[in-house]
């Protein structure tokens, strides 16, 4: 049995302002220091909480894009020295060659651990970003061992298995779910798939949404913490606006993969049987 690994994590879901970067700094700054004043240790903003999310084409993505040594990233990174923390948060990065990227940085006291770039990219940002090819990354961390992936690649259930596989303990997602119609008294279906991805890995889900109005796009709202069982511990945060939402977390439970007495979710998979998904070994 592993000894208990209590983290706090909190999830902020707020509403950027497309194009304006200095809002969307001092927002997230107002954010990160309330959750951190109510226990957080690892904080996770939304998908492209730096500049916005509904870019009307790649030049207007490029004019707010930022490198990671840009402004953004460097107040987080003051922020996670100052509070000794670590964020987690979507932006959208300048490539070379004209070129953007969706992006989450990891940052600690260290500074920037990690950048991800969506592999996955949903409808429009197809025109917009050029698609990540690295696999999510794993960060060790004071506080454990975080993974880092955005929106709608959660709907990959190879992708997910990637780090759990590597010994991921928490996921911490950047998303901005687009609302869409659904079944009266259903949840949203993205909180499932979330839910669905943390069991079948027993692998801890933190998937930070947005709110607001956007350029004729509304949210689903729906950030979530989710526990190695699959279960929320905090969310869904759904149609309420603005919310920081803590959970404290054993990650311990992450390491124990064993579901019965004799059955263990990692050991159990049989990949010669899966054709390509016997690529994931």
């Amino acid at each position: 049995m592993n000894a208990p690994k209590f983290v706090t994590v909190a999830c902020c879901q707020v509403a950027p302002k497309v194009g304006d970067l200095t809002h969307n700094r001092r927002l997230g700054e107002r954010v990160i220091r309330s959750a951190a004043l109510r226990g957080a240790q690892v904080i996770v903003l939304p998908e492209l909480a730096q500049s916005g999310y509904v870019f009307r084409d790649l030049a207007e993505a490029l004019e707010l894009a930022e490198t990671p040594d840009g402004p953004t990233l460097q107040l987080w990174q003051m922020l996670a020295r100052e509070l000794g923390i670590v964020i987690v948060g979507g932006f959208c990065e300048r490539l070379s060659d004209g070129r953007v990227a969706n992006s989450a940085a990891l940052v600690d006291d260290c500074g920037v651990r990690t950048i991800y770039r969506k592999a996955h990219l949903w409808d429009g940002e197809n025109a917009i970003f050029t698609a990540g090819s690295e696999a999510p990354p794993v960060v060790e961390t004071a506080f454990g061992r975080i993974a880092v992936m955005i929106c709608y690649d959660l709907e990959f259930p190879e992708w997910v298995r990637l780090p759990a596989l590597t010994g991921a303990e928490l996921l911490c997602a950047p998303v901005n779910w687009p609302w869409g119609p659904r079944p009266s008294e259903e949840r949203p279906a993205e909180v499932i798939r979330v839910q669905a991805n943390a069991s079948v890995n027993r692998l801890f889900i933190a998937a930070c949404d947005r709110h607001g109005h956007e350029r004729g796009v509304d949210w689903v709202q729906g950030s979530v913490i989710v526990d190695a069982d699959g279960f929320p511990q905090a969310g869904p945060a759904e149609a309420v606006g603005e919310q920081i939402l803590v959970a404290t977390l054993n990650l311990a439970e992450a390491c124990n993969k064993r579901i019965s007495r004799h059955n263990d979710l990692h050991q159990d998979r049989r990949p010669a049987l899966y054709g390509n998904a016997g690529l994931l070994v």
